[in-house]
């Protein structure tokens, strides 16, 4: 479960590229704050309505606030839910 919400959660990060503001559902869309700017996620609860549910729990109660990111892959991909930052804990 924890490996397929990392997965998850990094594939909404691949997912959102390319899409515009328009396109955007307030109530399932997320913004990110990184140092550098701010990374838009659109959430998909049509596909993946369990998960959709869970990061919008986790993210309402701060527990996303202050991980680090475990897993990147220049050009590819970033995962990132695991507070012990090394790609094997999560919540509960």
């Amino acid at each position: 479960m924890l490996k397929t919400l990392a997965l998850v959660i990094g594939s909404l990060f691949l997912m959102t590229t390319t899409t515009s503001a328009a396109d955007l559902d307030p109530a399932n869309t997320i913004n990110l704050q990184l140092k550098d700017g701010t990374v838009v996620i659109k959430l998909m609860p049509d596909i993946a309505p369990n998960h959709v549910a869970r990061i919008k729990e986790l993210t309402k109660k701060g527990f996303y606030d202050g991980i680090v990111w475990h897993r990147v892959i220049d050009g590819f991909m970033a995962q990132t839910g695991d507070p012990t930052g090394t790609g094997m804990g999560g919540s509960d």
